[in-house]
C-alpha cells in the first residue's frame, strides 16, 4: 500500500514555522558569524601589531560600505546571540516557558537585539 500522492511529514510549503523556531536557527547562525568576525577581529589584532601601514589599510576596508556592513552585521549577530543567551538563562530557571511566553519573549529578543545594535552604532560614531 503506496501512497505516493502526498508528504510523510509536513511540506515546508503548507508548514508555518513558529517564531521560536526561527529563533533556534537564527541563534545558531549567529553564533557561526560571530566566529567568523572573530577571524577578522584577529587580523585587526595582527595588523595593529605589524605597524601603522597594515593597520590603516585593515582600518580602510573595514571603513567602506562593505566593511560597514559586515561590522554592523557582527554587531547584530552578538546583541542577538547576547540577548537570546539570556532569554535561555531565564528559561533555565522554569519559568516563561509557555507558548505563549515563548513567542512573545522571541519578539522582545528581536527588538531588543535591533535597539541595541542601533545605540551602539549611535555611541560609537
Amino acid at each position: 500500500m503506496s501512497n505516493t500522492e502526498r508528504p510523510l511529514s509536513p511540506h515546508i510549503s503548507i508548514y508555518r514555522w513558529p517564531i521560536t523556531m526561527l529563533l533556534s536557527i537564527l541563534h545558531r547562525a549567529t553564533g557561526i558569524a560571530m566566529s567568523l568576525g572573530f577571524v577578522v577581529f584577529v587580523a585587526w589584532l595582527f595588523d595593529a601589531a605589524l605597524g601603522p601601514d597594515a593597520y590603516a589599510a585593515f582600518t580602510a576596508a573595514m571603513g567602506s560600505m562593505v566593511g560597514k556592513v559586515l561590522l554592523i552585521g557582527w554587531s547584530l549577530a552578538f546583541f542577538y546571540h547576547l540577548s537570546n543567551g539570556v532569554r535561555h538563562l531565564y528559561w533555565d530557571t522554569g519559568r516563561g516557558l509557555e507558548k505563549a511566553q515563548a513567542s512573545a519573549s522571541s519578539w522582545w529578543v528581536l527588538i531588543i537585539a535591533a535597539v541595541l545594535t542601533a545605540v551602539f552604532w549611535w555611541v560609537a560614531s
